[in-house]
């Protein structure tokens, strides 16, 4: 029986799940796996964490598996692609490695996410996890990608954006004389008792752990904070302007209405309000493209790929 591995190497969790030619066997996850964020011997902990895990859940070896996709940010430079082939490699060091690099694809985190959502069709995936991204593919295979730079200059309405903007509209409420909920949550969070404290902290090298600061913004809006509520809305618009530019680039190649959007990532599925603006702005610049509500899951994606790869 041949056995698939399908990978979705995050900044904050890595999921796998491990299935034969028809059902999933078993499903893992561990910490995150972005080299380019956390670098490469966190990301090899996470990865051959997650992948033991699954095998061990399935009763198999590593060995046995046929092939593995993994998406993973930064895989589109190579250098960043071959350090993970060869970190995953390391969990069958009995199979030559000429024949372990037939076996394992490392593709980009859009890559998986498109695929999840249209298959190898046409259309535009917005990802707003940790970082964010928005890419997309024409019915001739055209693609662009519009934002994903990197956290410290772009991944707008991202978990680690909404974080650092979360810092921002602290300080500017204090400015301006005006409460937030937002400024007691994150000083407990960080357990810090001042403002000056939590400007130190929030220009500390390196820099703190801003993503985690999301759940806290979602708190926040929860408890009616318009501060937390503007925020998540603005990260809604955002995303929101960042697939408008890859349709936009799409369109000259085919019409707007084969251009459907879906959206992934834990930012998306954790704000209703990141949805709805998402939605919303969307609907309004484009009213015929179909914005889809139900997420794509890229784990699935990652695994439609590794079964390819056998037929």
């Amino acid at each position: 029986m041949a056995y698939y591995l399908g990978i979705d190497g995050g900044g904050t969790k890595t999921r796998c799940v491990l299935a034969d030619e028809t059902t999933v066997l078993a499903k893992a996850m561990s910490g995150g796996s972005n080299m380019i964020r956390l670098g490469e011997t966190q990301a090899r902990e996470a990865l051959h964490t997650a992948v033991r895990q699954v095998c061990a859940a399935a009763k198999i070896s590593p060995h046995e598996i046929g092939a593995i996709c993994i998406g993973a940010a930064g895989a589109a430079r190579p250098e960043i692609a071959a350090k993970i082939r060869s970190i995953l490699a390391e969990l069958t060091p009995e199979i030559a490695p000429e024949i372990a690099l037939t076996k394992i694809e490392v593709v980009g985190d859009m890559n998986i996410a498109l695929e999840a959502a249209f298959g190898a069709g046409p259309g535009v995936i917005a990802i707003a996890g940790t970082g964010s991204i928005v890419y997309g593919r024409d019915v001739a295979g055209h693609t662009a990608r519009a934002g994903g730079w990197g956290f410290a200059v772009s991944d707008e309405g991202s978990g680690h954006w909404i974080g650092r903007r979360a810092i921002s509209a602290i300080l500017s409420a204090r400015d301006q004389g005006l409460d937030t909920k937002l400024t007691d949550m994150i000083l407990q969070a960080w357990k810090l008792n001042t403002i000056d404290d939590l400007v130190q902290h929030a220009n500390s090298t390196p820099p703190p752990d801003f993503p985690r600061l999301f759940p806290i913004v979602l708190r926040a809006a929860d408890e009616a904070d318009s501060t937390a509520r503007d925020l998540l809305a603005d990260a809604g618009a955002k995303l929101a302007t960042l697939a408008a530019i890859v349709v936009r680039r799409l369109a000259p190649h085919a019409p707007v209405a084969m251009l459907n959007v879906a959206m992934t990532g834990s930012v998306f599925r954790q704000s209703p309000v990141v949805r709805q603006v998402f939605y919303n702005t969307l609907q309004t610049s484009f009213p015929g493209v179909d914005v889809r509500h139900d997420l794509a899951d890229p784990v699935e994606g990652a695994l439609a790929r590794a079964r390819a790869t056998q037929k």
